[in-house]
This record gives C-alpha cells, sequence and structure tokens, in this order.
C-alpha cells in the first residue's frame, strides 16, 4: 500500500468519525431540547393543578385572602348572565343554552324552596340517568345551598338502601326511568325520606311528583346567599365509589375537590371553543366533575349522551364537530373492537381525556382514529393526589419531579400482599421502593391536600389513613394502587392491592396476567382475579374469558400461552367462560361477586377448567377435582 493510499484511507475514517460525532451530539442536542419542553409541560401542569381554576377568573386561593368563595355553581351563575345564548349542552339534538339551564334549575330551586321544607347543607340524593333534568335538579339544589348525592342507576335493592342509608338524605329524587327501581326499594325505605318522582302524576303511595310542579314555578333566582359557601372544604356533593371489590361508599367531595376536577379539560389544552363529547354516566366524577365542571370552567359546550355507544361514537362526534371526548376504563377497547369502517380518522376529535387505557389498546386507537391525543390521568374520586399525562407517553399516568413533589408530597412503598399491609422495619417505619419496582401509592395528608373521608361509616375514612409511616405522627392516604416509577420519573398504573396477591414469595398482578390473555386471537375479553382455595386457605388465580364471536376455546394453544408468557406462579389455575362480561356503570370489571362464587362446579352453570400440570393441559373441572383439590389429594 501506498503512502498516499494510506493517508486517504486514514482520512475517509478521521471523516467518517467527525461525522459520527457531529450526529451524536446532534441526537445528544435534539434530546436535551426534548427534555426542556417536556420540563416546561410538567412546570405548567404542576402551575395549573396549584392553581385548581381557569384562566376567566382569579384562583380560588386568591379568592379566600379577599374573604370570598367562588364555586363552580357561582362560575356558571356569571357564564348564564354573559353568555345566556351560548349552548351549555345538547341532548338528543335539542340544544340547551346557559341562560336555559339557569333559568329551569331555578324552577327546580323554587319548587324545593316552596315544598320541601329544605334547610341550607341538608343532602338530596339523585337516582337520574343521563339526562338534561339530571343537570337542571343537581344545580337547582346546589342554589339551594343541599348537598347532592349522585346515586348509580345500576345498582338496585340492597345495595341502594346501602347508599342511602350511607349519606342520610332528607329527599330522593328519582327519575321516571327508574321508578321500576324505586318500587323494589321502597318499602323498606327510611320513613323520613321524602321521595319525588320526575313525573307529572303517580300511582305510588306518598311519592311527590316534580315535573308538573317545575312547569308551574317561578324562573327568579334564588338568594345568592342560599348558596354561598363558607369554605372550600365545605361539603358539595356525594360521589360513590364504583363498588367493585365491595359494596359502594359515598365520597365527600368538597368545593375545593369540584373547583380540581373542573379545571381538568383546561389543563390538558381545551379551550372555550372546544365541544366535549359526555357519554359516561354523570354520578362518576369523570363525567359531572371532569365534565360537566369542565365545561363551565372554559364556558364551553358539551353533547350529553344518555348511554354510551360504541356504534354511533364516531357517527356523533361528526354530526356535533366534537373535538374533546372522555374515556374511562375499557371505553377505548370497545370503541376499537367495532368492525373496521371507511372514514374512521375522518371527525375533529384533538384530544381524548380520561383514564384506564391498556397499553396496545392506546397504540391501536391512535394507528385506527388518527391523531387524537391521548391525555390519560391518573386520580380517585376521594383522593388528595393527582398525576396527568401531557406529553404523551405511552402507558404512562404522568410524571414527578422535585417540584411536584414539594406540592403534592407522595412515596411508593412496599407492600406484604401476603398481610395485606405495608411493609414495616424493625423500627416500625415503612420502606421506600426503588425505581421500577412496583409500589403503595400513598399521598401526604396535610392542610393543602386533605382526605375528607367517606359518609356513613367512619371505619371505611380511617382505613384509607395510614399513620406514623416515616416518622410519628405524618399521616398519608392509602390510595390502594400500586405503581412504578421509572428512570425518567414517569409513572404507570401497575395494580390495585385488592386484585394483586402473593403466591410463593412473588408478586402476582392481575393486569400481567389479563394483557398475556388477551393476545389469543380467540380471546375478546379477560377479567383476572385470586381466589380462596380451603386448602392451607392459599390464593390462586382465576381467570373469566369471553369469547369472540365464532371461535371456541382452544385449551390447548391457552396453555401454551400461559406456560410461555408467564412464570409458574402466574399461571391461571382455574378458567371460567361466559358469554358477557359484568361491568360497573363505568366500565371497570366487576370482580366482588366472582371472588365470592370461586370455582365450585356444583354452584356454577358456567364452564369451569383446571390447570391439571401433570397431564400438562387445561382439563374439565368436574365434581369429583373439585373434591381431590379440596381434599389436597390435587398438589397446588
Amino acid at each position: 500500500m501506498t503512502f498516499e493510499s494510506e493517508w486517504q484511507r486514514q482520512n475517509v475514517h478521521g471523516i467518517k468519525d467527525i461525522q459520527r460525532q457531529h450526529l451524536e451530539l446532534h441526537e445528544s442536542f435534539v434530546r436535551h431540547l426534548e427534555r426542556m419542553k417536556d420540563m416546561w409541560k410538567d412546570c405548567l401542569c404542576l402551575i395549573l393543578q396549584v392553581r385548581g381554576s381557569g384562566p376567566l377568573r382569579p384562583t380560588s386561593e386568591a379568592y379566600r385572602l379577599q374573604g370570598r368563595v367562588i364555586t363552580v355553581l357561582d362560575r356558571f351563575v356569571r357564564l348564564a348572565q354573559r353568555q345566556p345564548r351560548k349552548a351549555f349542552f345538547i341532548y338528543e339534538g335539542e340544544v340547551h343554552t346557559y341562560g336555559d339551564v339557569d333559568r329551569r334549575s331555578n324552577r327546580v330551586a323554587q319548587v324545593f324552596l316552596r315544598h320541601g321544607g329544605l334547610e341550607k347543607g341538608d343532602t338530596v340524593a339523585l337516582l337520574m340517568g343521563n339526562e338534561p333534568d339530571f343537570i337542571h335538579v343537581w344545580f337547582g339544589l346546589a342554589k339551594l345551598g343541599c348537598v347532592v348525592a349522585f346515586l348509580n342507576f345500576n345498582i338496585r335493592s340492597r345495595s341502594l338502601l346501602h347508599c342511602l342509608s350511607s349519606c342520610e338524605p332528607k329527599i330522593l329524587v328519582v327519575g321516571a326511568d327508574l321508578l321500576g327501581t324505586l318500587e323494589e326499594i321502597l318499602p323498606d325505605l327510611q320513613k323520613d325520606v321524602s321521595v319525588w318522582i320526575m313525573t307529572k302524576d303517580s300511582a305510588l303511595p306518598s311519592v311527590h311528583t316534580l315535573l308538573d310542579k317545575i312547569e308551574a314555578a317561578s324562573e327568579d333566582s334564588v338568594p345568592a346567599d342560599r348558596r354561598s359557601a363558607n369554605n372550600l372544604k365545605s361539603s358539595a356533593l356525594y360521589i360513590f365509589t364504583s363498588g367493585t371489590t365491595g359494596l359502594p361508599k359515598a365520597a365527600f367531595i368538597s368545593h375545593m375537590q369540584v373547583l380540581k376536577g373542573s379545571a381538568g379539560l383546561w389543563a390538558f389544552g381545551a379551550t372555550p371553543e372546544d365541544i366535549i363529547y359526555i357519554t359516561l354516566p354523570l354520578y362518576h366524577s369523570a363525567a359531572s366533575l371532569l365534565g360537566i365542571g369542565g365545561c363551565i370552567e372554559l364556558g364551553a359546550t358539551c353533547v350529553l349522551r344518555k348511554k354510551f355507544s360504541a356504534s354511533q361514537f364516531w357517527n356523533d362526534c361528526r354530526k356535533y364537530n366534537v373535538t374533546v371526548i372522555q374515556y374511562i376504563g375499557e371505553l377505548c377497547r370497545y370503541l376499537c373492537n367495532q368492525p373496521v369502517k371507511e372514514g374512521e380518522k375522518n371527525h375533529k376529535v384533538r384530544l381524548a381525556i380520561g383514564n384506564g387505557v391498556r397499553n396496545d389498546v392506546w397504540r391501536e386507537f391512535l394507528d385506527r382514529f388518527g391523531s387524537v391525543k391521548i391525555c390519560e390521568f391518573y386520580g380517585a374520586t376521594e383522593g388528595n393526589i393527582c398525576f396527568m399525562n401531557h406529553t404523551g407517553k405511552i402507558g404512562s399516568v404522568g410524571r414527578t419531579n422535585f417540584f411536584y413533589k414539594l406540592f403534592f408530597p407522595f412515596d411508593l412503598i412496599k407492600y406484604d400482599f401476603q398481610k395485606d399491609e405495608p411493609v414495616r422495619n424493625k423500627h416500625g417505619w415503612c420502606e421506600k421502593v426503588k425505581k421500577g419496582e412496583a409500589g403503595l401509592l400513598i399521598s401526604r395528608v396535610n392542610a393543602k391536600n386533605p382526605f375528607f373521608g367517606y359518609a356513613g361509616n367512619k371505619r371505611h375514612t380511617e382505613k384509607k389513613l395510614l399513620c406514623d409511616v416515616f416518622k410519628k405522627g405524618d399521616l398519608y392516604f392509602n390510595t390502594g394502587d400500586l405503581m412504578i416509577q421509572d428512570q425518567e420519573n414517569f409513572l404507570y398504573f401497575w395494580d390495585r392491592i385488592g386484585d394483586t396477591f402473593r403466591w410463593k414469595g412473588e408478586n402476582v398482578a392481575t393486569t400481567e396476567v389479563c394483557d398475556v390473555m388477551v393476545m389469543l386471537d380467540f380471546i375478546q375479553e379477560a377479567n383476572v382475579y385470586g381466589v380462596c382455595v380451603p386448602v392451607k386457605l392459599m390464593t390462586k388465580i382465576q381467570i373469566l374469558l369471553i369469547l369472540k364471536e365464532n371461535t371456541t376455546l382452544d385449551l390447548e394453544q391457552m396453555y401454551k400461552q400461559v406456560v410461555t408468557c408467564l412464570p409458574s406462579y402466574a399461571c391461571p389455575l382455574f378458567l371460567r367462560v361466559q358469554q358477557t362480561m359484568e361491568m360497573t356503570g363505568t366500565f371497570k370489571q366487576q370482580k366482588f361477586r366472582l371472588v365470592d362464587e370461586g370455582f365450585n362446579p356444583s354452584a356454577i352453570t358456567d364452564p369451569l377448567y383446571f390447570l391439571d400440570r401433570s397431564k400438562q393441559a387445561y382439563v374439565s373441572l368436574t365434581k369429583e377435582v373439585h373434591e381431590r383439590i379440596l381434599s389436597g389429594q390435587i398438589k397446588l
């Protein structure tokens, strides 16, 4: 090789080195810019959460300093005066303006002011579906200073009576389409509860009609001092927990929480020009606080639907020029399960705001329905902490940083699934998990981040609090949720502690098992839960399966899937097959009854199967197999 050719070779390598270094510097610079952009988004998000108010009014903190408390209802009344002809909500094609809603809610207030005998601070329970008069009655009662309890219209009988007794209402208002539910509980309803129904006449004894009185009532507003709040921590609503693992609990919702909830749409970038589509039940905080409250916060318009319909969802969005949609639980998956149609990306939706979407559904939703920004957040109805994913990181519920924890102190701590309690060291203190490990999310309770608890049972409130966590006298809200924080400080929901259990020294997350099962092409839906096996009081995994149409359960493929993709301790021991999945009103899988029923083939008519490791297959769970399991003849 000549000197010249050697020089050329080295020179070429030198140029390539320089080009590589420039490329690495460029990529590093881009990553730095992305981090800076995300940091500013984090800061903005934090500011919004600390403020807890919208762009058209001073902060709630400022009002308190001036000796005034301005509520979301006050904001609505002011908007009704400023923009009375603007559409507040559209229901079944009919437009209800801010002025319309203000006047009709005044009529409701006048009826109960004259006939109801209500005093400021009294509780009124509302059992109604999604319809205009839900909002009119809610606002009318709020104008009288009443605390309104939103009842889940899906629950019946004993559960409904439990909810009523826990919030102790003076009046129960029932929608016209729920009279059958009312008749079931009427004989057992406390005699001091006055019942009103949204009809003009009634054949039920001792039941008052409301619709005829509303139509005859005055539209004059009641004195503003009736609705005025003494402070932001006073009660505004009772919203019941979903009751996925037990009977619902009535969570105290303060005016402060209503204000914070109503700021959610704005915090994610919604504007007064947006049209928000609300298909979730109004008795749930997502629809009432984030949806209706969020529209009031913005002065925007929403489209209210009586019931979610996957087949009509995008048609409605196109018909009403919807730009923001709400989701919760499995709603996005229902949309993805619809048959593919031409023009699915032909809509104006730009934001989807909610929580509980799975990673695989998240990706499919974006691929199928176009450039919709999914804004996932985390927050419990009664909780004192919230995370918001404003960066679009798939799977994450948000991100934390040093400044966030100054305002909203929280930690992820070790949890003992066998004892069903946080791990405490020899000194009695809880221990934090490392990044990348699942830990129980707890949030510090203090004056700025209070926990208001539940009505009707002091024990439920005390159970949600952890004392002496890291030092004597500290107090934390136990969310009951397991989370993971990664190296970039993104947070991910892992599981509920009631859905997670310990087997052979390992933590089993139902979400992990579910993700593996739905990968099978014949599985439509899976519900994973733990059942108690009387032998040594063990808890083992059972899974309820819903098959896709025109498919059959392939037990051989099922066995291969679980043993290949799951550790042995996480393989479902029992399978149960049903036609439909029982859900809560907010699209969460119902587990409470399933856990109770267990795996007894004598009591369950659904097909049951058992993982027989000796045969390396799932086999039918017969009465004989069941007896051998209980007697200990079959080793688990």
